[in-house]
């Protein structure tokens, strides 16, 4: 029994010495890392807009900011749709659209940020991107997926016998509470027939 102890503990005190070593390696890296990060300078939050703004035309969407201090710093935006639907103000970093954005077409816009010294062209910071969202309003109204439904129920059945099930679509996003939202409510022939919100 004695030998079996010394053979474990043996084979466990390279186990232990290697995982400490393994460690120190690792931490060692870690903070290697940690000094090598570059900071990052861009300052901005989240962008967005809400569809169908009816105010006269540019919108103001955000600002991209850098703390970058350069006299001669000059923004500039790139990607979809930049100087054209989205332009930046050069001195200040505000964005404007210029254009009324309908959230049903596209929901959001990725563009790229960039601060150059407008003498030389350089780059003054690394280029970032961003995302522009359409936020939206509840502008849809239900339709229908099919123009007719077909339903029959054999005669004499139970009340509560289903007859069909009919199914209406909403544009809006569903993930905006009540803007996708759909119920049903009979017009015609309610004596005889109900719906529930499921069709």
């Amino acid at each position: 029994m004695s030998h079996l102890v010394l053979l474990f503990s043996l084979f466990l005190a390279p186990a232990f010495a290697e995982g400490g070593s393994q460690k120190s390696a690792q931490n060692l890296c870690s903070n290697d890392v940690s000094h090598k990060r570059q900071k990052r300078d861009w300052i901005w939050n989240q962008m967005h807009i809400k569809e169908e703004i009816d105010t006269p035309l540019p919108h103001h969407v955000g600002k991209i900011t850098s703390s970058v201090r350069n006299n001669n710093a000059k923004y500039i935006i790139e990607g979809e749709y930049a100087n054209t639907i989205f332009k930046v103000e050069e001195t200040s970093g505000d964005v404007y659209a210029f254009e009324r954005l309908d959230r049903e077409k596209k929901a959001e816009y990725e563009l790229t940020a960039l601060i150059i010294d407008r003498t030389n062209n350089r780059s003054l910071e690394r280029p970032s991107k961003f995302i522009i969202k359409v936020y939206d309003i509840n502008d849809n109204a239900p339709v229908f997926v099919q123009k007719v439904f077909n339903g029959s129920v054999p005669e004499m059945s139970p009340v509560g016998t289903s007859v069909t099930k009919v199914t209406a679509v909403d544009a809006d996003d569903p993930t905006v509470s009540g803007h996708a939202t759909v119920t049903y409510q009979v017009t015609k022939g309610g004596e005889y027939f109900t719906i529930d919100d499921s069709g």
